[in-house]
């Protein structure tokens, strides 16, 4: 799954090969100044993600960008058995291109712990 770091100033991940196919990039950094929420799911959500352009194999992967019939635009990277962090960015309008991101990692609650330590600072 996408590799994650986060520094002082921004998050950073990384995708593998065939991620990067689906999600259209390599990496991508998110300045820390874009991110509003963060949050830790137990595992796979439910949620109705919307319209997809990418891969999604029923109850096991999701990997692409998800639209929201309402408006809201992911870049979901999950797979099932791991913990899904939820970063909720500012918003399209506020010139992000996404709205929030999905993506599972074993060492989620430790990237929710830094970076809710550097909103705080």
């Amino acid at each position: 799954m996408a590799d994650l770091s986060h520094s002082e100033s921004s998050l950073h991940l990384t995708f593998s090969g065939w991620e990067a196919f689906f999600v259209r990039r390599s990496d991508m950094s998110i300045p820390q100044s874009s991110i509003a929420r963060v949050e830790v799911l137990p595992g796979w959500t439910s949620e109705v993600l919307g319209f997809r352009n990418g891969l999604a194999i029923s109850g096991f992967l999701k990997v692409g960008t998800f639209t929201h019939p309402r408006g809201t635009k992911r870049l979901v990277v999950m797979k099932r058995g791991e913990p899904v962090l939820r970063i909720v960015l500012r918003g399209r309008q506020a010139g992000d291109e996404f709205d929030e991101l999905l993506i599972s990692a074993p060492n989620a609650q430790d990237i929710v712990g830094a970076l809710q330590r550097v909103q705080k600072s």
